[in-house]
């Protein structure tokens, strides 16, 4: 009686967890469309160049180096006091209202007029984000255990997914009711919303108490040297930061250009909206919640080889969209297709990832693979532009479709020689 009266009280609170774990995701997702997808869309319309909208992806690079900053957010003691509320929502509570300024400053900028200014607000934006997104994955792997981790993963993409719609889709159509300024005003809004979502979540276990360290040294080898050296003496470790670093290649591709891709085909701000709108959230949830539902039905590693080459092939659906000439039903199809097939690698991926990080060096692993998987993204990424116009859009999109095959090969060898087992979802500590 007393077990199951444990269980009880477990499953309640794990319940609770699991809805403040859907709305940091929401507050980690509202910021990314603007400094993507949301800010490309605008400088299209103010005429700029397509070789300076493919650069736009450089702005992202704080995603890919977070991991240089991560283990500050580890080792070091939140700020200003800050530390009173516990390490992750203290150093949340650093970092959100710098987030929410960045938001205003971009959303009283003028990216026909002066892109300069809009393009450095991003830039701010995209550092902030970057540092929420080290501290809330580490309170999520931290709050957690193991078989909990595909739950608290999913309702965070939801909840991310939510946001992204909402600064996304929502912003563009928005724009047409009452303009760039008002709309990024609003995600702004939302975005203060999570000061008071920081305080009202429970502050993770400490499970490994980090050393008091004084010397400067003493930090950066605890830091920073210390978890690459746990991370670098596992065996197979070249082969999983290579399948990270190639994982979304052919994917980032295609995606850092759809807004000038979709305008070429003919389609109008108002159809770009409803197609990546409700659509696409719809499509993305039900593919996350197929993705644990694989996962847990197949394994982990069977799960990441087949929505790993499932992925590659709903590629094609871009491609078919070159050539439908502006068909609406194409372009309603290839997202939800899209959607739908990123949501079930999401879940695979993002599960992997977890169960990666040693409870020591949570924020630090994590942030440095997450990095590795948003390098593509924000090198290879920026020069799409010219990729783009050197091939035109029926050979890049089939470009894009192949650039995923390197990844599929790492993965394969990477599975048969140092496959995940269940014990692995979320690595010991490091002692």
């Amino acid at each position: 009686m007393a077990e199951a009266a444990k269980l009880g009280r477990w499953s309640l609170l794990a319940e609770r967890r699991l809805w403040f774990m859907a709305a940091f995701g929401f507050v980690a997702g509202l910021p990314l469309p603007l400094s993507g997808f949301t800010l490309r869309q605008w400088l299209t319309e103010g005429h700029v160049s397509l070789g300076a909208i493919g650069l736009t992806a450089n702005i992202g690079l704080a995603y890919t180096l977070k991991f240089l900053w991560s283990p500050l957010l580890d080792q070091v003691r939140p700020p200003l006091g800050l530390h009173r509320f516990g390490r992750r929502r203290g150093w949340l509570l650093a970092i959100q209202p710098l987030l929410v300024l960045s938001c205003v400053w971009l959303a009283l900028s003028d990216a026909g007029a002066a892109p300069e200014m809009a393009i450095a607000a991003a830039a701010v934006i995209a550092f902030c984000s970057a540092s929420q997104d080290v501290v809330v994955d580490a309170w999520r792997i931290e709050t957690f255990p193991a078989h909990l981790q595909p739950a608290g993963m999913a309702t965070y993409v939801w909840g991310y997914r939510v946001a992204l719609l909402i600064s996304g889709a929502g912003v563009i159509k928005s724009a047409d009711l009452i303009g760039w300024h008002s709309a990024l005003l609003i995600v702004a809004a939302l975005l203060a919303g999570g000061v008071a979502l920081t305080l009202a979540a429970p502050e993770p276990p400490l499970r490994v108490v980090p050393p008091v360290l004084k010397s400067f040294t003493a930090r950066v080898v605890a830091g920073v040297v210390e978890p690459l050296r746990e991370f670098i003496g596992r065996p197979g470790s070249g082969l999983v930061l290579s399948y990270i670093l190639l994982f979304y290649l052919g994917e980032v591709m295609a995606g850092v250009m759809l807004a000038p891709f979709y305008n070429y085909l003919g389609f109008d701000r108002s159809a770009v909206a409803a197609a990546t709108g409700p659509y696409s959230l719809v499509a993305t949830i039900l593919g996350i919640a197929g993705g644990v539902w694989l996962i847990a039905r197949i394994g982990l590693a069977r799960a990441l080889i087949s929505t790993g080459f499932l992925q590659m092939i709903a590629m094609g659906m871009y491609v078919w969209l070159a050539y439908s000439a502006g068909d609406h039903v194409v372009l309603y199809a290839t997202v939800i297709v899209e959607a739908f097939v990123q949501g079930l690698a999401s879940a695979s991926f993002v599960t992997y990832l977890s169960g990666l990080c040693a409870a020591a060096y949570t924020a630090t692993h994590y942030a440095l693979l997450s990095s590795l998987a948003s390098v593509a993204s924000h090198t290879v990424g920026g020069l799409s532009g010219f990729v783009a116009q050197a091939l035109g859009w029926k050979l890049f999109y089939v470009f894009s479709m192949l650039a995923s095959l390197p990844a599929m090969g790492v993965m394969l060898l990477l599975l048969r020689r140092f496959p995940p087992r269940p014990a692995q979802m979320v690595a010991a500590p490091a002692e």
